[in-house]
């Protein structure tokens, strides 16, 4: 699909979704939520080596904006991209980033 193909809503939700991923702690994210993997906020948090509650906010924002989705098991609510194709944004970052 072409840009040019796509309505004005569907290129709203796409700025929409790319300034939600456009932080430093976002974008760890969702490279730790890559092919398939589920992770809750307390192994993010530590991945990150922030504090639980900042990850629980960048988690929130992705969510909202329909990047992540969550799924709760027994005690743990687990994080996962919610379409696997968002793992070429990422792979996109580190390939065209400038050093």
């Amino acid at each position: 699909m072409k840009i040019i193909e796509l309505n004005l809503v569907q290129l709203e939700n796409a700025a929409n979704a790319l300034k939600a991923i456009a932080h430093p702690m976002r974008i760890a994210i969702l490279s730790f939520l890559e092919d398939g993997k589920k992770m809750t906020v307390s192994e993010i948090h530590q991945k990150l080596g922030i504090e639980q509650s900042t990850t629980s906010h960048h988690l929130g924002i992705l969510k909202d904006k329909g990047i992540l989705i969550s799924k709760r098991e027994g005690k743990n609510t687990y994080y996962f991209l919610k379409h696997e194709n968002l793992k070429n944004i990422v792979d996109c970052i580190s390939r065209c980033s400038i050093s």
